[in-house]
């Protein structure tokens, strides 16, 4: 399918509010005014990650992209704000109208929308852990599963079971068979337990953190409409931190970006922080080989780190 949109430079270089080429270094320079398309931005620590994804921003909305037209992407609440207040200084605005977020803040903003499309309700509450843990407690004692005599897994680990499956893209067989072979013979009654979970959910209008991705991607992945809405809505989506994506995450950001395909990603392929959370490497290493012709950018000058002290830090996130 044949692009539906191109970005089209329509202000003149003078007319820029923000001088990119006396305030960026060439290598950030030449990222944030790439031209649209697919982009992977390999930035090591202190080089200025987030300067050169926040410039990206402000380089398009100056570009004629409207900020309810880009998605930003995030893993806090706290680098969502910093970067959307960074825009706004840059270009001398509050940015309201850009989405920028959490990608799980994202998704419930999403879903507040259409939950009732997967047999949700709108007014869905966000469970916390301990909320979680409390009810599939309520689930495996309503299973009759006698957890003392099997040694069925606690409501805590039962839970990580479940995530690290969602998370990493795997079923709930693949990962007990895979990580815990000792539940092997319970892994019926665990598949029971987890769509009693499900239900029971799904019922007095809860959703925990690992739903707030899963039926955001099951609403993109099945509901055609939803999934072309939102394609054509963001003409730019932009993540950070991409090596710390996970395998649901990547393919969100795929979904999300599908259309347009002018996607920029920043991170720093020598180091992720989130593998208890199934973070994918291979997403970052691999983006050029899943998306052909995708540009690939090098920030390569460090302003933190003494050379020394940048070797140290480089040593460590290889270990």
């Amino acid at each position: 399918m044949a692009r539906e949109y191109e970005l089209h430079m329509n202000r003149p270089a003078a007319g820029l509010r923000i001088d990119y080429a006396g305030e960026l270094n060439p290598q950030q320079h030449e990222a944030v005014t790439a031209p649209p398309g697919l982009s992977l931005v390999l930035a090591g620590a202190g080089s200025g990650k987030t300067r050169t994804l926040t410039y990206r921003v402000a380089w398009l909305i100056e570009n004629g992209v409207a900020p309810n037209r880009i998605l930003l992407l995030t893993f806090t609440n706290k680098a969502a704000r910093e970067m959307m207040g960074r825009v706004g200084a840059l270009l001398g605005g509050e940015m309201l109208q850009l989405w920028g977020g959490t990608f799980h803040s994202i998704g419930l903003r999403i879903l507040r929308l259409h939950a009732d499309r997967l047999g949700h309700r709108p007014d869905f509450t966000v469970a916390d852990r301990e909320d979680v843990k409390d009810l599939l407690g309520a689930c495996i004692g309503e299973s009759g599963v006698d957890v003392k005599a099997t040694r069925f897994p606690k409501a805590e680990a039962l839970g990580d079971l479940f995530s690290t499956a969602i998370n990493t893209g795997r079923t709930l067989a693949e990962v007990i068979a895979q990580e815990h072979a000792a539940f092997l013979p319970l892994a019926p009654q665990i598949h029971a337990v987890q769509e009693r979970f499900a239900e029971r959910k799904r019922r007095a209008g809860l959703m925990d953190f690992d739903d707030l991705l899963v039926l955001w991607h099951r609403l993109m992945s099945e509901h055609a409409d939803v999934r072309a809405l939102y394609q054509q809505r963001f003409h730019a989506v932009l993540v950070d931190e991409y090596q710390d994506t996970n395998h649901l995450q990547a393919s969100l950001v795929d979904l999300m970006s599908g259309l347009h395909r002018n996607l920029t990603v920043v991170g720093d392929d020598a180091q992720s922080i989130y593998s208890w959370r199934g973070a994918d490497l291979s997403n970052i290493l691999e983006f050029p080989k899943r998306h052909p012709g995708a540009r690939v950018f090098r920030i390569e000058t460090n302003y933190r780190s003494t050379p020394q002290i940048l070797a140290v830090e480089i040593g460590r996130a290889h270990v």
